[in-house]
């Protein structure tokens, strides 16, 4: 086979030219072991999820769609350019170049072991490892391999050069270094591999399709290896970076590497409505088993969530917690649970897994800094769902007592009086008295649309003016909708967010039987959080079945708006609002239920010019005030919500000339009004609920064609008409 490829007489080459048959047999004794070593490492790591819980939600149903879905996700890379052109681009490379080098061995080990053994058996022993496929194979190889080169080196680049903030941490060690550079050095030895062997062999003229072996033979020749020196030196290669590819192999399901199976099988077994939606606590749950007590509280897919990061970061850069210098970093959060884990398995101490005073694996101030506005789990591309399992940690200190003092207060004013202001139910209606015209009562008339108004809509005075203007919107546009009046309770929302699982229950049962005692078509909420738990998480309750599908038609207030101004029910136009104006997406409208257009085209409707601010719809900021964010006190600097104002007077097109914040969420409008007086910006930007522009516009609109009318009227000599 030498001779043949030095006179160029067959298009091939020889895999173990120079290596000798001892040679040989050594390196399937080593491929055996490391492959072994591989497949007990993969058992051993995947058998340890079997010693988890079980699930609350079903993981594995559909298993072949799931198994597409995730193929899609992988091979596509949409996770990893999600915001980064940059590490999009870098990871494609790797991955492709990789998983084409790995289909490229695996050609070659069918062609040696396989093809060749059968052909010999039943007859002369023939390769397909020849000709035009033996070019298109090095070609294609070379030129996969050159990328998978060029991506390695912009991981190098971000990592060492640039020094990207959120690639370096609490939990960043020799090993991530040793990942990406074991993987340069594979990359970067098969090449220099093939060039030794292109130079040694005498520059074959059909090798140039390996254009990059060719190079680098051309490289070689040009500092002053001879052929022979090169006949010499390729044993050498070939050994060095045969057993470094062995040792990666075997190395695979002990360190980082493992992350490649790991995140597809996140992705696989994915819940579509995590963290929208959280697992319930057993009937019959022990108190002191509530929550995270131990590592074996820890369900499969919660461990296989902690094996799966691969501390890119991502969710730590865009956390508003982190960002607004609270104890929060969702990153560590995950690989410390992961870390203690590993650690007790290995015959570590035990401790508490959260709780107050710095003794635990999780500081309690830490789990109570996060908003649970879901930004972590939306930019992580393997799919780790945070919020569920931060969630069980805060029941956990609920149980234990620790829960944040003036959360506390809430909750018990939410239990004595049903709403987190501590009123008297018999103040909930009070908002309608300053209109002038009645509110309907669903209690006591069929509705089509029940409108749940929520707790600062009906409490708070600045949100009684929101609540006001949908009413107006809805009498304009003849809308048959009524209220519950003072049987109206908490949603219940962010109570179970910081843990009050129980109380959360309890406010469910009330509500589901107060809509029950009504009848109506569709629930129309003012706040977010309200459509978010009532369409995800009531559901989950027994015995709710509302509708012929079994789930409940729940609606925001801007689909509602949206719908009746396309049905012509509001007319709103003509109407022609001449302000600067951009749009706050709401973490529970937005990023946790995907509605993003509704809000955007009733803005313009009203003839606003609309500027986004630069972080808008997924990758909205947080104003701070969800998972109980909103009754709690924080030392931080700045406040998310001042970030956000500072954000739209200073990054949008508009720049300062922005006039209006238009918010969608009674709680966005409760931070917003607070941020813009401690950030001072007063006298730089108003808030506006959209509902209350949607009013001002039908006003404008009402007098603009009254004007019409009146001037219509001077032209013909009639008499206005008597209201």
């Amino acid at each position: 086979m030498t001779l043949v490829l030095q006179t160029g007489e067959t298009v091939t080459r020889e895999t173990f030219w120079l290596i000798g048959p001892v040679g040989k047999a050594l390196f399937y004794f080593l491929t055996a072991l490391a492959v072994t070593v591989f497949l007990y490492g993969v058992y051993e790591r995947f058998a340890r999820y079997t010693r988890g819980t079980e699930d609350a939600f079903a993981r594995l149903d559909d298993l072949p769609s799931r198994i597409v879905s995730a193929a899609k996700t992988v091979v596509t890379n949409e996770n990893q350019f999600n915001r980064d052109l940059y590490g999009g681009l870098m990871h494609a490379f790797i991955m492709w170049g990789f998983l084409t080098l790995l289909i490229g061995t695996t050609i070659l080990g069918i062609d040696m072991d396989g093809y060749r053994l059968v052909t010999g058996l039943l007859g002369e022993e023939q390769s397909f490892f020849v000709g035009d496929f033996y070019l298109s194979y090095s070609l294609v190889m070379d030129a996969m391999g050159f990328l998978f080169v060029v991506g390695l080196g912009m991981a190098i680049y971000r990592r060492y050069v640039v020094r990207n903030e959120r690639l370096w941490g609490k939990h960043t060690d020799l090993e991530d270094g040793l990942f990406v550079w074991t993987l340069f050095l594979l990359a970067a030895g098969g090449y220099l591999v093939e060039g030794v062997r292109i130079l040694a062999t005498g520059f074959p003229e059909f090798e140039t399709v390996s254009f990059v072996g060719w190079f680098v033979a051309l490289v070689l020749e040009g500092v002053g290896v001879s052929p022979e020196l090169a006949t010499t030196l390729y044993p050498a290669t070939w050994w060095s970076h045969s057993l470094l590819a062995l040792g990666f192999v075997a190395w695979v399901p002990y360190a980082k590497p493992f992350h490649m199976l790991s995140s597809f099988a996140n992705v696989v077994t994915r819940d579509e409505k995590a963290g929208t939606r959280l697992p319930g606590v057993p009937a019959d749950a022990d108190p002191d088993e509530i929550g995270f007590t131990e590592i074996g509280d820890m369900s499969w897919r919660q461990m296989l969530d902690q094996d799966a990061c691969t501390k890119c970061g991502r969710c730590s850069s865009v956390c508003p917690a982190k960002a607004s210098g609270r104890p929060l970093d969702p990153r560590d959060v995950i690989l410390d649970l992961k870390g203690y884990r590993e650690s007790v398995n290995a015959g570590g101490e035990t401790k508490e897994i959260v709780a107050d005073g710095g003794t635990s694996v999780i500081d309690s101030r830490t789990m109570e800094s996060c908003m649970s506005c879901m930004a972590c789990m939306d930019a992580c591309p393997v799919d780790i769902e945070h919020v569920p399992q931060f969630t069980e940690m805060n029941r956990r200190l609920t149980e234990m007592g620790e829960m944040d003092e003036n959360v506390q207060e809430t909750m018990m004013d939410i239990f004595g009086q049903g709403n987190s202001f501590g009123e008297p139910e018999r103040k909930r209606p009070e908002w309608t008295e300053e209109l002038d015209f009645e509110v309907p009562d669903a209690r006591e008339q069929a509705v089509e649309y029940l409108w749940y108004v929520g707790d600062y809509p009906s409490y708070d005075e600045r949100n009684r003016r929101v609540a006001r203007s949908l009413a107006t919107i809805f009498e304009h546009a003849g809308v048959d909708y009524g209220i519950l009046y003072e049987d109206e309770q908490n949603d219940g929302n962010d109570v179970r967010r910081v843990g009050e699982e129980g109380l959360y229950e309890m406010l469910a049962e009330d509500n589901v039987e107060a809509f029950e005692d009504c009848e109506f078509d569709t629930i129309v909420c003012t706040d977010p959080h309200s459509y978010n738990t009532f369409s995800n998480e009531y559901p989950e309750l027994d015995g709710v079945e509302w509708n012929a599908d079994g789930e409940i038609d729940v609606h925001h207030y801007t689909q509602v708006v949206q719908e009746l101004a396309d049905s012509g029910a509001l007319d709103l136009t003509g109407t022609e609002l001449d302000h600067t104006v951009t749009y706050h997406d709401p973490c529970h409208l937005g990023r946790m239920n995907d509605e993003y257009e509704a809000p955007r085209d009733l803005v313009r409707r009203t003839g606003c010019d609309l500027n986004e601010m630069p972080r808008n719809r997924a990758n909205s900021f947080c104003c701070g005030g969800g998972g109980g964010g909103l009754w709690m006190d924080f030392d931080e600097e700045p406040k998310p919500s001042e970030e956000r104002l500072r954000e739209a007077l200073e990054d949008t097109d508009a720049g300062a000339a922005v006039e209006k914040f238009v918010v969608a969420c009674p709680m966005c409008m409760t931070m917003y009004e607070d941020g813009r007086k401690t950030g001072s910006f007063e006298d730089d930007i108003e808030i506006v609920g959209l509902s209350e522009l949607l009013a001002e516009a039908l006003d404008a609109g009402g007098a603009a064609g009254a004007a019409a009318d009146t001037d219509a009227d001077a032209e013909t000599g009639a008499a206005p008409a008597d209201d």
